[in-house]
């Protein structure tokens, strides 16, 4: 027996590809209609689109955070679980529908760094740099947190190119990352060890 899913998780659901698809802007009326819901109803469950736009970020988040980024019980290297992260970007970019990094997307759009919206944006794209951070301090990188905004800054120019081409880039993002961790000593295995 299956559970239906309730208006709140309805409206969290169209607003989380709404707003992907669409943009923040897209009108309650739109919002409601695809969620089956009255506007009533939602300004009963959200107090106002604002709190919406970020809720419904807030509760998509993980997923996409689950889609890129390597799980714990991964046994590969460094290296290998941040080049990991732009290789998933790149298949995510190969999908149709693609239109950016949710995160930077919303932020861009809204334009208020003090907005609901943006500053849960702003939370998820801090994961992100944090990751790469603490896989470069397991790496020995002596300034792992300047690196690893270069890497954040490399993924989300890299999602923002293939918006703009309006296709993947060929692994561009991949072989920008690498070339950040070569030149901070952050090597494949088999290049460490032939250079010992």
């Amino acid at each position: 027996m299956t559970t239906q899913a309730t208006p709140r998780d309805r409206l969290l659901d169209a607003a989380g590809e709404l707003f992907y698809r669409d943009g923040v802007n897209i009108g309650v009326d739109a919002l409601c209609k695809a969620a089956g819901v009255s506007k009533k109803s939602m300004y009963q469950l959200f107090r106002s689109k604002d709190e919406l736009i970020a809720e419904s970020l807030a509760s998509h988040g993980p997923a996409y955070q689950r889609m890129l980024e390597p799980g714990p019980e991964d046994g590969t290297t460094p290296r290998e679980r941040i080049l990991a992260v732009f290789e998933r970007q790149e298949q995510l970019m190969t999908a149709s529908g693609f239109r950016g990094c949710p995160f930077v997307s919303t932020a861009v759009e809204l334009k208020n760094p003090e907005h609901p919206g943006s500053v849960v944006a702003r939370h998820f794209k801090q994961r992100l740099t944090d990751f790469f951070q603490a896989e470069l301090v397991a790496a020995g990188v002596d300034d792992p947190g300047a690196l690893a905004v270069q890497l954040t800054i490399v993924f989300d120019g890299t999602s923002a190119r293939a918006v703009v081409r309006a296709q993947a880039l060929a692994g561009v993002g991949v072989t920008m990352a690498a070339s950040l961790l070569d030149a901070a000593g952050v090597r494949a295995e088999a290049l460490a060890s032939q250079a010992r």
